[in-house]
């Protein structure tokens, strides 16, 4: 049986935590998807290695601040990086992440070699190897810590970090979605009208990597790479409307987040188990395995409905064919 003690000191939070991570990118996921610039999150993984080297280079700290910092610097960096390289050679977005993908982690790792931060075990860790688990909210007793202040001023900073992100991810998708969705679905008709295509694409991408770093730090690189995919390719299966769409990549993402942390951290001990599972590892599974129903169940483009599609389309053919050798 489980206090409420120990689910409001140790559960509650890494849930919160792992479950804001996973809206944050998903939200943005859908418009990433419809650009076809969903692999932005592997990107950003890849490309704050230098921004963490030379953070602490800059600060001679291995704290979360400067590491975030840094990280965040870097990620901001990278997306202008790739949208001048794809502008200047002509190539596509995905060819783009790749150069600048490559480049710069590469300097990292020289910067890592040459510079002696090594020898301080500075790591990816501090930005890409989150751990779920150990975001606590101690002296959280009963749910009246919920709505008091003071208990909410001592929520872990990870838990608050990712609230504000989430928010302010909400919130731009909300006063940007007529600029969104035209220059995703087609940047000539908004450049036309008016719109800024290029700079309304550059305003998701930053958001976009703001929020990867911010999830990296409390969930790790996997689980955020899943989210930015996983919740919006799903609810692409299941709609042609965006709004629906959106609204099925949060739903997506909040069942992936609180049945994933259920999966790896309950699970285990009713089944008699004494340890858990890694609950941000479990959360992307379940987001996994949500796109797999999808694409197997959708009831317009599952594989079983085009299956029967296909199936009553040549039923239909054999049939006409019997008809018309009918004298």
């Amino acid at each position: 049986m489980i206090e409420l003690a120990d689910f409001l000191e140790l559960d509650f939070p890494a849930l919160a935590t792992g479950t804001l991570a996973a809206l944050a990118c998903g939200l943005l996921g859908n418009f990433l998807l419809l650009q076809r610039q969903s692999l932005l999150g592997d990107a950003v993984s890849h490309v704050v290695l230098p921004g963490i080297v030379l953070a602490f280079l800059v600060t001679g700290s291995t704290s979360t601040w400067p590491m975030m910092l840094g990280a965040g610097a870097a990620a901001v960096a990278s997306v202008f990086l790739i949208d001048l390289v794809q502008r200047a050679a002509r190539i596509e977005a995905g060819a783009a992440m790749g150069v600048v993908l490559t480049s710069l982690f590469a300097l990292g790792v020289v910067l890592l070699e040459q510079s002696g931060a090594r020898a301080v075990h500075l790591d990816v860790e501090h930005a890409l190897m989150g751990l779920l688990e150990g975001i606590v909210w101690l002296g959280a007793r009963d749910f009246s810590a919920l709505v008091d202040p003071d208990r909410l001023a001592t929520l872990p900073e990870p838990l608050l970090r990712l609230a504000v992100v989430t928010t302010v991810v909400a919130l731009l998708l909300l006063a940007l979605r007529k600029e969104l969705t035209i220059t995703s679905f087609d940047p000539g008709h908004a450049t036309s009208l008016g719109i800024p295509a290029r700079a309304i694409g550059l305003v998701l991408l930053v958001a976009s990597a703001v929020a990867a770093v911010a999830a990296f730090a409390a969930v790790g690189a996997i689980l955020t790479i899943a989210m930015f995919v996983c919740p919006a390719a799903t609810a692409r299966m299941l709609t042609d409307r965006l709004g629906r769409q959106i609204v099925l990549s949060a739903l997506a993402a909040l069942l992936a987040g609180t049945l994933g942390y259920a999966l790896a951290a309950w699970v285990p001990l009713l089944l008699g188990s004494e340890r858990g599972l890694g609950a941000a590892g479990m959360i992307a599974v379940v987001a996994g395995c949500l796109q797999a129903l999808a694409i197997l169940a959708a009831p317009r483009y599952g594989a079983l409905a085009r299956g029967r599609a296909r199936a009553r389309g040549r039923r239909s053919g054999e049939g006409g064919v019997a008809r018309g050798d009918v004298p």
